[in-house]
């Protein structure tokens, strides 16, 4: 059995089909489902077109395989879940649009309507659902033809397509991102990629929030520096992320230059991508969170898009820091503070969220170089303690970013520093297991201190909390209770308190 023939033998298509037939309408699956079954990628969604009302199909369908049908009414369209799989109706329609709005003007169209509006030949292609036709294509586009060329392209003439809708040219970059493999990669066209140059300034009529969840789509494709070089060459990139732009280019004094940051910053998220890939598959990384305010934690099955952000924003504060020094050379002293403290504009900028994803996020690009100087330092259990406390649970990802980071020309000192970074790996290990760290909570808390000191809350207590913590980081006692409060008493003594309870120990 063909992929095709797998994907219309399910049993949705038909009850679709031979509903559509009483009521006396037409209906098609069209777009992305058609597309993937051709490429045989599975999918979840499946659009259904239909010559008249896509909701009255969608609530007769939902009836027939008892399912609840949510209904968008100011968008004409309707959705119902089957199986596991997300069924949306729509009427066929065609559009026209006005110049300060990617809103379209919309009408009652055919099939044929409909498929002229789609954004690319690739997602117009439809299977018919009548019964004498079932399971033909209709691709009046040569959709079937780009498929098999690797081409992304327009149905209609890309300035029309592109100045409507200026989404579609991110879009265009996005499914050439995420439909390229190794051994084949799309490209949109020369007259299309023109066209986004000069059509580049429409971007100004979209949303910040929708350009940040094309940005998030190409960010969890397999290669990610394919849509980011895209996204420069057309000239979007500085439209969107201008700090990204600035780290373009190498500048040369007295014969020395520096690395090319641009382009190594894409060669850290494309090897963070395929890092995490092969960690997921063998079930190394999870994702922590809260349920019901309890903690939890998960296995990671998916792509974590915030790591990505992280590796993409890694090095976005060097441009500010660049200083060339006769002894030294070129030196970036600082980036990492001077990016994380950028992490809030930007998300800011792109109305991404400001929440803990952003906090990760800024964590990641604060700590990591972190990892990397403990490479070629010497690996102390007092620094590896450190990290471990201000990385958290999120250690496993800071490794794979700074393991990622590790890019040269020369094969012989990426293979040293790599040898020398799975030594810091497994002190990480052997530290965490000894100490317990990672989730580390200071044995003193404020409120023992104000009850055996009968103070209030002030200044001394979080004196005394953080010398017990530096005391715990740099070893010179357990993490034990017992012996923090004996420190904490003594250092307290220092300081003037005497205990009002003198018998609690």
């Amino acid at each position: 059995m063909t992929a095709v023939q797998d994907f219309l033998s399910g049993r949705i298509f038909h009850i679709i089909s031979e509903i559509a037939e009483n009521r006396g309408v037409r209906a098609f699956v069209i777009g992305g489902y058609v597309r993937d079954c051709f490429l045989g990628r599975q999918s979840k969604d499946i659009d259904i077109v239909v010559e008249g009302s896509g909701i009255e199909l969608a609530e007769a369908v939902g009836e027939a395989v008892h399912s609840k049908v949510s209904v968008f009414r100011n968008f004409g369209t309707a959705m119902l879940k089957y199986k596991g799989i997300e069924v949306e109706f729509v009427g066929a329609r065609k559009e026209s649009y006005r110049r300060d709005s990617r809103k379209p003007i919309v009408e009652n169209g055919t099939l044929e309507d409909d498929q002229r509006r789609r954004d690319f030949t690739i997602n117009a292609m439809a299977f018919s659902l009548q019964k004498d036709d079932f399971g033909a294509l209709v691709d009046p586009f040569g959709g079937i033809r780009d498929l098999a060329d690797g081409i992304i392209r327009t149905p209609l003439d890309p300035d029309t397509t592109y100045s409507d809708d200026p989404l579609r040219m991110i879009r265009a970059i996005r499914f050439a991102a995420k439909l390229s493999e190794k051994d084949r990669v799309f490209r949109i066209v020369p007259e299309s990629l023109e066209s986004i140059r000069k059509n580049r300034h429409r971007l100004e009529i979209l949303s910040r929030e929708r350009i940040a969840e094309e940005l998030d789509k190409i960010l969890v494709c397999e290669r990610p520096s394919m849509g980011f070089r895209l996204l420069d060459e057309t000239g979007l990139l500085e439209l969107i992320l201008p700090q990204l732009c600035l780290l373009k280019g190498t500048e040369s004094v007295d014969g020395h230059g520096h690395k090319e940051n641009f382009s190594h910053t894409l060669e850290v998220v494309d090897n963070v991508a395929s890092a995490e890939t092969a960690a997921i598959a063998a079930g190394r990384l999870k994702n922590y969170g809260f349920e019901d305010g309890e903690p939890v934690e998960k296995i990671r099955t998916e792509p974590y898009l915030w790591l990505r952000w992280a590796a993409l924003l890694h090095d976005i504060g060097k441009p500010a820091t660049k200083r060339y020094d006769k002894s030294a050379g070129w030196t970036f002293h600082g980036h990492e503070v001077v990016g994380a403290r950028m992490v809030p504009k930007i998300f800011k900028s792109l109305k991404m969220p400001l929440n803990e994803k952003m906090k990760y996020v800024e964590k990641l690009v604060l700590l990591h170089l972190r990892p990397i100087a403990l490479v070629t330092d010497e690996v102390t259990d007092s620094a590896v303690r450190r990290l471990l406390f201000d990385a958290g649970n999120d250690i496993d990802d800071l490794m794979l970013l700074c393991n990622a980071d590790i890019t040269s020309k020369n094969p012989r000192k990426v293979e040293r520093l790599k040898r020398n970074f799975e030594l810091v790996r497994r002190k990480l290990a052997e530290v965490e297991e000894k100490d317990a760290i990672r989730n580390f909570k200071n044995p003193i808390t404020g409120e023992y201190v104000m009850e055996l000191y009968g103070i209030p809350p002030c200044r001394q207590i979080g004196e005394l909390k953080e010398y017990v913590k530096n005391a715990i980081l740099d070893g010179r006692i357990a993490n034990d209770f017992s012996e923090a409060d004996a420190l904490m008493r003594a250092k307290a003594e220092e300081m003037g308190l005497l205990p009002v309870l003198q018998d609690r120990k």
